[in-house]
């Protein structure tokens, strides 16, 4: 018999692998994203101190109505990007390291990722 692939496993394996190198500090935190189903959150996390410095998602409203074709699809990918890289700029953090959480760099994670350097991150 073959054994069944629990797909969120694996992917919480290849996160806590990269998570071992890659550690937010105050001058560069860490860029962290994270997609469900239904929606997408990003967040710029202070590993240091343990805290998170700025937050977007799918979830706030004023995010979820720039999205043309609902939460969890390139587009909304693109302006969760650009309104976490625009906090983040006014919060003065300028360059970031990327965790894409275990998910592979291309779709969504991609998407969100250029609109955040388009917003004026350096990662």
């Amino acid at each position: 018999m073959k054994a069944e692939v629990n797909r969120n496993a694996q992917r919480n394996k290849r996160h806590m692998r990269s998570r071992r190198k890659l550690v937010g500090t105050p001058e560069r935190p860490r860029l962290n994203v994270y997609i469900s189903l239904a929606h997408i959150y990003t967040q710029v996390i202070d590993d240091w101190d343990a805290r998170t410095l700025v937050a977007a998602g799918t979830l706030e409203p004023e995010v979820a109505a720039q999205c043309p074709g609902g939460t969890a699809n390139i587009e909304a990918a693109a302006v969760v990007g650009r309104v976490i890289g625009e906090r983040a700029r006014a919060l003065g953090v300028g360059t970031v390291c990327f965790d894409s959480g275990g998910r592979q760099y291309h779709g969504r994670i991609k998407a969100l990722a250029e609109a955040a350097r388009e917003a004026g991150l350096d990662f």
